[in-house]
C-alpha cells in the first residue's frame, strides 16, 4: 500500500487526535446536556449517514440532466428525488434543494424578484425576525430599502393591520412573513391577502416551523405563498442545509438564481441527506413526534408560568416558549450561561420592545423539538422547568448548578440517543 493509500484509509482518531477528541467532547455535551434551543434538533442516524457518505467525493454542478461535470448519473437521480420529495411533502409546484444554509435559500428567493433598492416589508429583528429580514449589517439591509413590522405592544403578537397599513404604504416588492422568535401561528392567509392587495410578492420563511408543517401541526403556507423558504435542521429534523420551493412562474428564474448566480457545486452528501429527511417527514411517525412537539413546548410553558415566569405572547402555539426575564432580575445573556453550568442549553434571546442591547438581551428562547426527538414528554417538561426556575432563582449558587446538572445528565439518560456512536 502506497502512502497516499494509507493516508486515505486513516480513521479520523489517528489522522488528526486533536479534532477527533473535540468531537467526542461534543458527543458528550449532546450526550448528557437538556438541548433547548429552539434552532437545533437531533438528526436520525440515516441522514447522518447520508451526510458522511462517500457523496462528498463528487462535484455536480447544475440540475439534474443539465450538469457540467461527468460521472452524475447516480447523483443526478438522488438530487431528483428530493426535489419530487419536497414538492409532494409540502405541495409545492417546485423545489430547489441546492441552498446550503436558511439566509442563502432568502438570498435566492430574494434575489429572483428583486433589485438592489427595491422595498421589503419585514418582521423586526428585535420583535422575533431574522437577521436575512432585513438586518443593516446582513445583506439584505445593505441592498434593500427595509420597512419592518412588529408586534403589539400589549398582545406582543403581529399586528396584521399594521402590517397591511405599511404595505399601503410602501408598496413593497416583498413582504416577507415567518420568524426567528415568534411563538404564535401565523396567519399566513393574511399576509397572502396583504401581498395581493399591495401588488407584493409573498415570500415565507418557515425555517423554524417546517418539521411542524409538514407533521400536520402548522397551517402549511405554500398555497399562500409564492416563495417559501426553510432550513432542514430545526423541527424537520434534518442534516445542516436548505430548499426553496416557488409557484411554477418562479421555477426557471429561482433555478438561475441559485445556480449559477449565487452559488456553485451543489453539497450532494447534504442533498442526498435532505432526501431521506423529507422522506421520514412523510412517515405517520413523523406526525405522531410533531403533535408531541407542540404538547411539550405547552407544558413546558405552562410550568414555568407557574412557577412565576413571564411568557412573550402569554404562551406558545409552535416549539417554541420567549421567557421574560425582567422580573428575575437576570439578563438573557447571564440566563443562558448559568444554565449552560447546570446541563440546560439554551440561548439569550431579545424580547419585544426589549431594553437591553442585542448582545445582552432580556429574554431567553426555549424549543421542544430536541427534547421531543429524544422521546420526553410532558412529565419530563415540568422537571424541565423545575431546574430552571431552581438555577435562575439561585444563579450564583454553584452547588444548586451541580445538583442540577447531576439530574439533567440522569433525565437524559434515561432517553439515550444513537447508542452505538
Amino acid at each position: 500500500m502506497t502512502y497516499c493509500n494509507e493516508i486515505l484509509e486513516l480513521p479520523l482518531a489517528q489522522a488528526d487526535h486533536e479534532i477527533s477528541g473535540l468531537i467526542d467532547d461534543e458527543r458528550e455535551r449532546q450526550r448528557t446536556h437538556i438541548e433547548l434551543i429552539a434552532s437545533e434538533n437531533f438528526v436520525p442516524r440515516a441522514v447522518m449517514e447520508a451526510q458522511g457518505s462517500i457523496l462528498t467525493n463528487k462535484y455536480a454542478e447544475g440540475y439534474p440532466h443539465k450538469k457540467y461535470y461527468g460521472g452524475c448519473e447516480f447523483v443526478e437521480k438522488i438530487e431528483e428525488i428530493a426535489i419530487e420529495r419536497a414538492k409532494k411533502l409540502f405541495g409545492a409546484e417546485h423545489a430547489n434543494v441546492q441552498p446550503h444554509a436558511g439566509t442563502t435559500a432568502n438570498q435566492a428567493a430574494y434575489f429572483t424578484v428583486m433589485k438592489p433598492g427595491d422595498t421589503m416589508l419585514a418582521m423586526k429583528l428585535d420583535q422575533g425576525g431574522h437577521l436575512s429580514h432585513g438586518h443593516p449589517l446582513n445583506f439584505t439591509g445593505m441592498l434593500y430599502k427595509i420597512v419592518s413590522y412588529g408586534v403589539d405592544r400589549e398582545t406582543e403578537t403581529i399586528d396584521y393591520d399594521d402590517v397591511a397599513s405599511l404595505a399601503r404604504k410602501s408598496r413593497p416588492k416583498v413582504i416577507v412573513a415567518g420568524a426567528s422568535a415568534y411563538p404564535r401561528s401565523i396567519d399566513f392567509a393574511r399576509f397572502r391577502k396583504i401581498a395581493d392587495e399591495t401588488g407584493a410578492v409573498l415570500v415565507t420563511d418557515m425555517a423554524h416551523i417546517a418539521g411542524l408543517v409538514a407533521g400536520g401541526v402548522h397551517e402549511n403556507p405554500t398555497p399562500h405563498s409564492h416563495f417559501v423558504t426553510s432550513t432542514t435542521q430545526k423541527s424537520l429534523r434534518g442534516p445542516r442545509g436548505a430548499f426553496v420551493l416557488c409557484t411554477e412562474e418562479h421555477a426557471a428564474a429561482l433555478d438561475r438564481t441559485v445556480f449559477p448566480g449565487i452559488q456553485g457545486g451543489p453539497l450532494l452528501q447534504a442533498i442526498a441527506a435532505k432526501a431521506v429527511c423529507f422522506k421520514l417527514a412523510g412517515e405517520p411517525e413523523f406526525k405522531i413526534y410533531a403533535e408531541q412537539v407542540i404538547k411539550n413546548a405547552a407544558a413546558l410553558g405552562l410550568a414555568l408560568r407557574e412557577r412565576g415566569f413571564r411568557l412573550v405572547s402569554g404562551g406558545t402555539d409552535n416549539h417554541m416558549v420567549l421567557l421574560d426575564l425582567r422580573s428575575r432580575r437576570i439578563t438573557g445573556k447571564a440566563a443562558e450561561r448559568v444554565l449552560e453550568e447546570a446541563g440546560i442549553t439554551s440561548n439569550k434571546n431579545a424580547i419585544p420592545f426589549d431594553p437591553e442591547k442585542p448582545a445582552v438581551t432580556s429574554g431567553l428562547r426555549l424549543g421542544s423539538a430536541a427534547v421531543t426527538s429524544r422521546g420526553m414528554k410532558e412529565g419530563e417538561m415540568k422537571e424541565i422547568a423545575r431546574a430552571i426556575d431552581e438555577v435562575l432563582s439561585s444563579p450564583e449558587d454553584a452547588m444548586t448548578a451541580r445538583r442540577v446538572r447531576s439530574r439533567m445528565a440522569d433525565l437524559n439518560a434515561a432517553f439515550q440517543l444513537y447508542k452505538s456512536l
